[in-house]
This record gives structure tokens, sequence and C-alpha cells, in this order.
């Protein structure tokens, strides 16, 4: 079965613009459950610019589905994770300077460091995902920490052209068989939209999407819920 997981990070994103507590991603996320959202998704910056601490446990308290805490390998989201326990953590890199994630997890060269946390999380028995390029050696890399499931990250696919949009997905298809092949749970997102997601979901392999941009940017136009129902049809089709 396909799943939609939805990132409200940018209900936050517009609240901390102006520093209020208006909109509410807590709101967000239970709008987005009613609308068909398998999961909620988060994302915990280390430099707090949208999800903040107090919203994680708000979240949890009014959701039935997952949540899906995407965070740094960083002692100190390693205690907010144990104190919190969010159902999925999903490893991502982060860089201060960067306007969004602009690409994969590098696992390959930091495999014994990233071992020695991951190994931290799967003791304290969480569900542990890496979000990484579709690249083989990624794959491989990930499989040899013991975690139980991979998001690709999806946004040189979705900001190439032609020929060269074509050559991503079929790496993107490739990678997806692997990790398949090597037992992982497949999921995949970012810079997924209404427009380049239906290729996509040609890929058999694929068990789970993270869309939040483009669902919040099209929520402006035709609302929260219709925005997500919206998506799930296309994702499930």
């Amino acid at each position: 079965m396909v799943t939609l997981g939805v990132n409200i990070d940018h209900v936050a994103t517009l609240r901390e613009a102006r520093k209020v507590d208006y909109p509410d991603p807590v709101i967000a996320a239970e709008l987005v459950q009613k609308a068909g959202a398998d999961q909620i998704t988060c994302h915990l910056r280390e430099d707090r610019r949208h999800i903040r601490d107090d919203d994680i446990p708000k979240i949890q308290s009014i959701i039935e589905v997952p949540l899906n805490l995407e965070m740094a390998a960083t002692e100190e989201m390693f205690q907010f994770a144990l104190k919190t326990r969010p159902n999925k953590i999903t490893l991502v890199p982060e860089k201060r300077e960067e306007i969004t994630t602009e690409g994969g997890l590098e696992v390959f060269s930091q495999i014994k460091a990233l071992k020695e946390f991951c190994d931290k999380l799967l003791n304290q028995d969480f569900y542990v995902s890496l979000f990484i390029d579709p690249e083989e050696k990624q794959i491989h890399a990930a499989k040899e920490l013991a975690v139980q499931a991979v998001e690709f990250h999806t946004g040189t696919y979705c900001n190439s052209q032609g020929d060269k949009k074509n050559a991503q997905l079929k790496k993107l298809r490739r990678a997806c068989e692997l990790a398949k092949q090597k037992g992982l749970f497949v999921a995949v997102g970012h810079g997924l939209n209404y427009n380049n997601i239906s290729p996509v979901t040609k890929i058999n392999e694929i068990e789970e999407y993270n869309i939040g941009h483009s669902i919040i940017a099209y929520a402006l136009t035709v609302g929260l819920e219709s925005a997500v129902r919206e998506m799930k049809r296309l994702v499930i089709n």
C-alpha cells in the first residue's frame, strides 16, 4: 500500500516570518490527517527556523497517524528524540545557509560516525530512515547501518528538464529497485508537486511519499484539506 506523508514545516515557516502564534502547525496537522494523510512529517532544524520544540509534542497529542521526525545526526537531536519518541526518525543533512535541503545525507563517506549514531537510535527501538541521494554506494552504505528504510532525494529529478529529467527518473527507478532488493523500505521526497509526480508513481517499489511545499502552496488557493486529497489521489493512482 502506497502512503502519503505531508510535511507541515512551511505552515511554521509562515508563522516564524512574523514571530507570531499563527498559522499553527498543530491545527494544520489535524486538518492534514482529516484529509487522508497517512503520516505527518516535521523537520526540527538545529536553527529552529520553522518547527519549534514544543510543536512536536502538541502535534503528537492530537494526531492518530504516525509522526515522522526529520532531524540531523546530533546529540541534541538524539536527546530530543528520546524525550518525544516519534514513530519514525529520518536523518537528513543540514547546512545553516541553505534555503532548503540541497541533497541527500552523505552516508558512504561518513559511515563510521553514522553507524555509531544509528546504533544509538536502533538500540532505543526507533524506526530509522536515511534521506539519501539515489546512488548505489549510498544504498549499500545504508544497508550496512542496519536501518529499516531509506528516503530518496527527488530534488534533482524535479529540477531537471528534457532528457536530463528522463535520465534522473531512470536513476531513481534503479535506486528504488536496488533498495527494495536489499530489504529496505522505500520512500521518496523533495520537490515533488502536482505536475511532476505522475512518472514517479509508476515506480512500483516506492512505498511512501513525503511532500510538503507544493501541498502547502496549493492550499493557499484551494484549502489545505483539498490540496492533501488531490495529492493523495495522484499518489495512489
